[in-house]
Order: C-alpha cells, then sequence, then structure tokens
C-alpha cells in the first residue's frame, strides 16, 4: 500500500511537469527594458509581476496561470492548505536546499530545477519555484521559463530569472487568508491518513533510511 502510494504521488508529479511544458508559450520576441509592471489580485494572493503578464487561466478560485510571452515565462500560483508538506513530496524528485528569503514578513523557501518540455524533450524548461507556509495555508510561486527566452538563464539568486523577475514579484506580493482552502492530501488522492503514512516514509528518507521506500 505504501508503495502503491508513493507511486500514485509520482505519477502526479510528472502531470504536473507534463502541464506545465503543455502551457508554455513558444512565441519568441527580443527583449526589450521598457521598466514595464502587471499588477494582479485574486482571492490569495496580489502583487506585481515585471513585464507585460497576461492572465492565461482563471478556472479555479486558488490556481492560476499567468503568462509572458516575450520572454516565454509562465507563472502558476496556488495556495493549499499545506505546502510544506508538498515540497516534501518534490524532495524525492531531487528538489532540495532551498535558498531562504523574508520579504514583507513571510519567509520564502525558494528552489531552482529543470525539466524537459513536456512536447519536446530535447527542450528544456527551467524552474523556479516559491513557497511560504503561513499559519492556517501556504502559497506557491512558479515561474517556468521555456525554451524560447531570451533571458540570460543562470539557475540560482544571481541569475536573471531571480534578479530581475522573482524577487521583485516576491518584494510586491501580499498574501491573503482564505477560506476552503484545498487540502494537499486531496490534490494527490490520499486520504489524511494515507498521506501522513507518505510523509512519514518520505522524513525517513531525508534522515538517511532509504530502506523506507522498499516495503511490501
Amino acid at each position: 500500500m505504501e508503495n502503491k502510494n508513493l507511486i500514485i504521488i509520482a505519477v502526479v508529479i510528472v502531470a504536473i511537469i507534463a502541464v506545465i511544458g503543455v502551457v508554455l508559450s513558444t512565441g519568441f520576441l527580443n527583449k526589450t527594458a521598457d521598466g514595464s509592471t502587471t499588477p494582479f489580485s485574486n482571492a490569495f494572493m496580489e502583487g506585481t509581476f515585471t513585464g507585460n503578464v497576461k492572465l492565461a487561466n482563471n478556472s479555479s478560485d486558488f490556481m492560476q496561470s499567468y503568462e509572458d510571452s516575450q520572454h516565454d515565462i509562465t507563472y502558476n500560483i496556488s495556495t493549499v492548505d499545506n505546502s510544506s508538506a508538498l515540497m516534501d513530496v518534490y524532495y524525492l524528485q531531487g528538489i532540495k536546499n532551498p535558498e531562504k528569503r523574508t520579504f514583507n514578513g513571510n519567509e520564502w523557501n525558494i528552489y531552482f530545477s529543470q525539466a524537459y518540455h513536456a512536447n519536446n524533450t530535447e527542450d528544456i524548461i527551467n524552474v523556479v519555484i516559491c513557497q511560504s507556509q503561513g499559519e492556517n495555508q501556504g502559497y506557491l510561486v512558479y515561474m517556468i521559463v521555456g525554451p524560447e527566452t531570451d533571458l540570460n538563464v543562470t539557475l540560482n539568486t544571481f541569475g536573471e530569472p531571480y534578479i530581475s523577475y522573482v524577487e521583485p514579484l516576491l518584494k510586491s506580493l501580499s498574501l491573503k487568508e482564505s477560506s476552503n482552502v484545498p487540502k494537499i492530501n486531496e490534490e494527490f488522492g490520499l486520504s489524511e491518513s494515507e498521506f501522513a503514512q507518505q510523509l512519514n516514509l518520505i522524513q525517513q528518507v531525508k534522515s538517511g533510511n532509504t530502506s523506507a521506500l522498499q516495503g511490501d
């Protein structure tokens, strides 16, 4: 049962990466430095993007997608009850050792990763994941930099994606408390007890007990 649930979690992670690839813009335009910004506001967060950014998907109250077609950037922002647990799951996918920053009293964990484009495995997409856990809910900002970007991509806090786009966004954010926030266990199709078992296994792995993944 434990291994089955871990497989479910892994499949969901792969699906999330695939969706990220599908929503990436494929247009390419030359970068401009006009200093433009785009404000946004929703039920759980408000702030300002760098550049000309348009709402791409607003089908859920707790997850939205925005696109900067000029620089081939997609922003996926969302909220769940326990974003820290989600990052524990990502740990099994090799996403670890975050940079830590505090803006406007909100503590952020910032992760840098890469994945293959869903439509072309020769194309690499670069991902910056920003996670903050409040008292009652967590907040997530994914910046996905597509293969047609004109940015000078360096995946760390000294690179253009972070310095020019991510950090200004995080500094602008106001986080709102929401009601009926999605539960992280339901996002994976697991009961609370099943998801708790998986988190326990992950914690064992993080402490060095890799045999916890073998099970029956």
